[in-house]
């Protein structure tokens, strides 16, 4: 499917249901991170966060879905990052939207106009998309948080014999 000026729709969006029958309590910082100087109390940690418990508000209506292409990349969502998409939220004005556009998932901010409707990228490549009368959208959910892996692949290292 192409956007109105020609680009192919680049972020596909494979979509998993919650699963919150369970919990896990994990070890939990509640003093917070210091991303300056160190504190010594960091060595601290007293309490525990059960990311079910944290991230999904809507267990019926939240879903999970992986991030395929670039078009958000500005915003740091990358490809491979895990979107929580909460389906029983009213979409607003700005709102990060998981969007079905003629039967295609694209993930884009939406702004609302009066008389019309924009799905916007963040990344200068793509150009913004008019949502036109002869176009079918659906707005599927509102991304309440990305998850993303922070940590840098390693290069594979060769041993000579």
């Amino acid at each position: 499917m192409l956007d109105d000026s020609g680009h192919k729709l680049s972020t596909g969006i494979d979509i998993f249901s919650a699963d919150v029958s369970c919990s896990l309590a994990l070890p939990y910082a509640d003093n917070g991170i210091q991303a300056g100087f160190p504190s010594p109390a960091q060595d601290y940690i007293s309490e525990s966060i059960d990311l079910n418990r944290e991230i999904v508000k809507h267990p019926a209506a939240t879903f999970y879905g992986r991030v395929e292409g670039d078009s958000m990349i500005e915003e740091g969502i990358e490809p491979g990052d895990i979107l929580v998409i909460d389906r029983s939220i009213e979409p607003s004005d700005g709102d990060l939207s998981v969007c079905c556009i003629d039967g295609e998932f694209t993930l884009k901010r939406i702004k609302l106009e009066p008389d019309r409707v924009w799905l916007m990228p963040s990344n200068e490549s793509f150009d913004p998309i008019l949502v036109t009368p002869d176009k079918r959208l659906e707005i599927w959910g509102v991304v309440t948080y990305t998850i993303k892996q922070n940590r840098r692949p390693r290069k594979k290292r060769r041993f000579s014999s």
